[in-house]
């Protein structure tokens, strides 16, 4: 008799040990997940890392000059009111009158795609975009862009020192628990918000909402931004910044609510802006309303620039 009944306990012994944890289907799930998971981050940080290093990416920057009212003369010789790092010796005149741009050859060059001797400039605040000036046989590029009622020429070239000595992107751990479940609070429509940038001038940008999330019992809002490219722009700064994240805040481009106003924030996206890579962006700041009390530790770490020497000191 007790022998039966040892048997018996020993049967409903086995059959709690096998239920008390994940069944061989839960478990081959959870990895599938987590399969899915890492390859989607390993896509999304090479696509990452070739937009930020292609011929034209934010690595190429090699200038950013304040275009006043008047005539400049441009190009890499030292006889030019605005000299560029690199390119012809005289790439042409810059008038700004009025607001408008206008642009007179003094070399071979492109406009638009197609040979020109030059003509009026859009700026990146047409609806049709910038005009593009194409020197050095399209390696080089020069577009004119507005920041706080100011005219400015941006200069970028494939052969730019920070580009060709770019030192890689690194990461945080970050992890599935970073992929936060968020809340959308829209505000009225047409609010806007002014934000600063790190040349010293401010600009009102669309702000159709705040997100809200909680990560362990407290909550945190960031407000949203839309820059008419289908996602929410989040800038924000948190407890890493400046503290193995890059000092002036991190941007994530979040997906658009639900029609019930839920979101995911993937923090393992979070990555620098331009103006980590170059002195030559016009990046935008994070509002005191995003500066979160926080250490998001994913996403993308400070980026290391290469020690200078004699070969990429240009």
């Amino acid at each position: 008799m007790k022998a039966a009944l040892l048997a018996a306990g020993c049967v409903l012994l086995a059959g709690c040990n096998r239920h008390s944890g994940p069944s061989a289907s839960e478990l081959a799930a959870r990895a599938r997940a987590e399969a899915t998971y890492q390859t989607a981050q390993r896509t999304w940080r090479a696509q990452r890392l070739a937009e930020l290093t292609k011929p034209d990416g934010w690595t190429s920057l090699i200038g950013l000059h304040l275009l006043d009212d008047g005539v400049h003369r441009v190009g890499s010789g030292a006889d030019n009111g605005i000299r560029l790092l690199m390119g012809p010796a005289h790439l042409g005149l810059f008038t700004l009158r009025k607001g408008k741009v206008g642009f007179r050859a003094d070399t071979e060059l492109t406009l638009d795609g197609q040979p020109s001797k030059g003509g009026e400039l859009r700026s990146d605040a047409d609806p049709n975009g910038a005009s593009v000036i194409g020197f050095d046989e399209g390696r080089g590029l020069v577009t004119v862009i507005e920041r706080g009622e100011r005219m400015w020429l941006r200069v970028k070239h494939a052969d730019a020192a920070s580009r060709r000595h770019f030192t890689g992107l690194t990461y945080w751990p970050g992890g599935r628990a970073w992929q936060v479940k968020a809340r959308f609070i829209a505000h009225p429509k047409g609010t806007t918000l002014e934000i600063g940038n790190i040349i010293g001038s401010t600009d009102r940008i669309a702000n159709p909402g705040v997100v809200e999330f909680t990560r362990d019992g407290k909550t945190y809002r960031i407000e949203a931004l839309d820059e008419g490219e289908g996602t929410l722009f989040l800038v924000f700064a948190d407890r890493t910044s400046g503290h193995g994240s890059y000092g002036a805040g991190r941007f994530i481009d979040a997906p658009m609510p639900d029609a019930q106003g839920n979101l995911v924030i993937d923090f393992n996206r979070a990555y620098n802006p331009p103006c980590a890579f170059t002195l030559f962006a016009t990046c935008p700041l994070p509002p005191p309303e995003n500066r979160l009390d926080l250490r998001v530790e994913a996403g993308e770490k400070a980026y290391v620039k290469p020690a200078p020497t004699q070969g990429n000191a240009e």
